[in-house]
Parts: C-alpha cells; sequence; structure tokens
C-alpha cells in the first residue's frame, strides 16, 4: 500500500517536472520569437529611415523637369563678362511629353527626339523648347527675341543666322530680356545686333567644345 502510495507520488511529480519544462521551454520560445520580432522591427525602421533620408536628399538635389519625371539640377553661374554657364546636370533623355524647364529659354535637358533644322533657319513663330534643346545638343547657337526688340536688331541678327550653319532664331515672348544667345550649357543677354558679344558668342559655342553630338546634323529635322 505504501509502495503504491509512493509510486503514485513520484509519477505525479514526475508529470509535473515534465509540464514545468514543457512551460520553461514555452517561455523561452516565446521570449526568442519576440527578440527576433524586435530585430526585425528595429532593422525595418533603420532600413525605412535610411531609404527617406535618401528619398528626402534626391528631392533636394535640384530642379525637377515636371512632365516627364526626370531630372536636371543646378543653377546658373554669371561670369564677370555676364556670360551665364549651366553649374549642375543637364539631362539628356529623348521623351515624348512636354518638359518643364527651369530656365527660358532653356540651355539644355531632356528633349524631343526630333532637333529643329538649325542649318541658319530663321523662324517667324515661337518654338516648342522640347525640339530646339535637340539643336542645341548637336552644337547650335539660338537666337530669341521679345517684341521689345528692335526691328532693325530683328533684321541684322535673322542676315546672320541665315549665313551661319548651326544656327537658328525664333520669338520667345517667355523671356524676360529682349535678345538673348543660347547654346548647350551657356547663354547671355545682348543689347542689340551691334553688341560685340554676339559675334563672340557665335564663335565660340558654334559647334564649340559645349557640344554633347559634334557633327551631329542641323538638317533633316523639324522646320515650320
Amino acid at each position: 500500500m505504501g509502495s503504491a502510495k509512493k509510486s503514485s507520488s513520484t509519477a505525479r511529480q514526475a508529470r509535473i517536472a515534465e509540464m514545468r519544462r514543457a512551460e520553461e521551454a514555452r517561455d523561452r520560445r516565446r521570449r526568442l520569437l519576440a527578440i527576433a520580432l524586435s530585430t526585425v522591427v528595429v532593422a525595418g525602421l533603420v532600413v525605412g529611415g535610411v531609404v527617406l533620408v535618401r528619398s528626402q536628399s534626391d528631392d533636394s538635389d535640384g530642379m525637377e523637369s515636371k512632365g516627364d519625371g526626370t531630372k536636371t539640377s543646378g543653377k546658373f553661374v554669371t561670369g564677370a563678362d555676364g556670360l551665364r554657364t549651366w553649374d549642375g546636370d543637364l539631362g539628356r533623355d529623348h521623351v515624348t511629353k512636354k518638359v518643364t524647364y527651369p530656365v527660358e529659354p532653356p540651355v539644355g535637358g531632356d528633349h524631343n527626339q526630333v532637333w529643329m533644322n538649325c542649318n541658319g533657319d530663321v523662324y517667324t513663330k515661337p518654338l516648342n523648347n522640347e525640339n530646339a534643346v535637340h539643336s542645341l545638343e548637336h552644337g547650335a547657337v539660338w537666337v530669341t527675341y521679345t517684341d521689345q526688340a528692335s526691328e532693325a536688331d530683328v533684321e541684322k541678327l535673322a542676315a546672320k543666322v541665315k549665313k551661319t550653319p548651326y544656327s537658328l532664331m525664333s520669338p520667345d515672348d517667355k523671356q524676360k530680356d529682349p535678345i538673348v544667345l543660347s547654346a548647350w550649357g551657356h547663354q547671355r543677354t545682348v543689347t542689340g545686333a551691334d553688341d560685340p558679344n554676339v559675334d563672340a558668342f557665335f564663335e565660340k559655342f558654334v559647334q564649340g567644345e559645349q557640344t554633347p553630338e559634334p557633327g551631329a546634323a542641323c538638317t533633316n529635322g523639324l522646320s515650320q
């Protein structure tokens, strides 16, 4: 009888010990799971923070060309002689949508795959910037003017353009100054057709060192 009770008590204690071991094992698993989940959450927060910082950094790098999702970053730096040079990046992708350029007229950036003819072409209507920028990529100088430019200056400039391959001319009432000369990454305002900076600009930038695609055609493109 005593032996049976002792055996029963021993068995019960064994079951209790087994239950305790099982409970302790469950506690350990729960703790390990909690630690693992915490590690995953912290890692996720760290990665998310890095991505957010990088995204914010990318967004603040410069100006974004709206309409096609690509970026042109930088700004004009004006030299002592009044020449404005773009300090930054100018996109060069071909796009089909309108591009919002950071300056008017633009001096580069993403553009339409079809260029404006720039073999001494003088246009009487405003151009699509996306086509004209492609001409700049080919090494053309683009003369633009507003209705504030004198008729005599417009005629003289048109005569110069007509005899200069890799140049084009058009009105642009959206620009601030009466007469502007533009090349890829460079621009300046001139006082008139007789301003000595006109010849200097043409000499330096018509198929100049700034040209991204030297020798590319200025014919067989788009014409009004």
